[in-house]
């Protein structure tokens, strides 16, 4: 059967979470074994309570409790079988409102960036709303230019969602397919690599400081995608559309951009309003 651990990666990859989500599961979990100190089968409830009042003693945020909870039942519940769940109160941590972008720096931020290609990436994630990781494994198979889509496939949750193509990208984007098989992941280095996520955030943070943006150290690859949104919301679309966009699961989710302010296919791309 191998360690717990290595039970836990199986039954997590076979549900299809991600590797950053299975990474955080397993450290929750092997944390809490060796403080633990005992076999699997021996451990109870009062182990599990004492363990998240320990962090909370420290004073742990709530979301930290919260997946250190999320990982433990994932473990015993579906690895193992086992309802070993415990309900504990505890107060969350207030959500900070997210930073967004107003459009003029949203156009700075890109037209700062010197690469032809780097801009073209920047561009493409803030214009549909993607997550970096979903950019970065985008491949060529994965777009339809002509009909102003493309899909992200097992997107977080592992989903597949649609997305919209602005009209303003659509030169460059066939440009660079135009030499590439269907299977060759849309963007690579000069090295033929594909690009890791650390590179992309650099990008982003270089040229958030070059456009002088007001606090550009709080200026994320993340930030573009809450940009996206709440510029859809600015130009009338309505929460539903969000929530599609973006792939959100309630709409509740996405009501989160209201603040700061279908048909998918129909949905014009903020980028070419700027």
């Amino acid at each position: 059967m191998g360690t717990p651990s290595e039970a836990l990666i199986r039954e997590m990859r076979r549900r299809r979470y991600s590797e950053r989500t299975i990474k955080t599961y397993c450290g929750c979990l092997e944390r809490f074994l060796a403080w633990c100190k005992k076999p699997v089968n021996n451990i109870t409830k009062k182990d599990v309570r004492e363990w998240i009042e320990f962090h909370s003693d420290k004073g742990q945020a709530g979301n930290t409790l919260n997946v250190n909870l999320m990982a433990l039942k994932f473990y015993f519940e579906q690895c193992l079988g086992r309802k070993i769940w415990v309900d504990i109160h505890y107060t969350k941590t207030p959500k900070r409102i997210q930073r967004v972008l107003t459009k003029k720096e949203v156009f700075d931020l890109i037209n700062y960036i010197k690469n032809s290609q780097h801009k073209l990436m920047i561009s493409l994630m803030y214009s549909a709303g993607l997550r970096v990781s979903e950019l970065l494994n985008l491949r060529v198979k994965d777009l339809d230019i002509e009909k102003n889509y493309g899909f992200v496939r097992n997107g977080k949750g592992g989903k597949d969602r649609l997305f919209i193509i602005a009209e303003k990208l659509k030169k460059n984007l066939h440009l660079l397919i135009e030499n590439k098989n269907a299977e060759e992941y849309l963007f690579l280095t000069n090295r033929k690599n594909k690009y890791n996520i650390r590179s992309i955030q650099q990008i982003v943070k270089k040229s958030s400081k070059s456009a002088k943006i007001e606090n550009w150290k709080e200026v994320h690859c993340h930030t573009l995608r809450h940009s996206f949104a709440t510029h859809l919301i600015e130009n009338d679309y309505s929460v539903s559309d969000v929530q599609a966009m973006l792939g959100h699961k309630s709409p509740e989710t996405s009501m989160g951009y209201v603040h700061a302010s279908g048909n998918m296919i129909s949905v014009k791309s903020p980028f070419d309003y700027l």
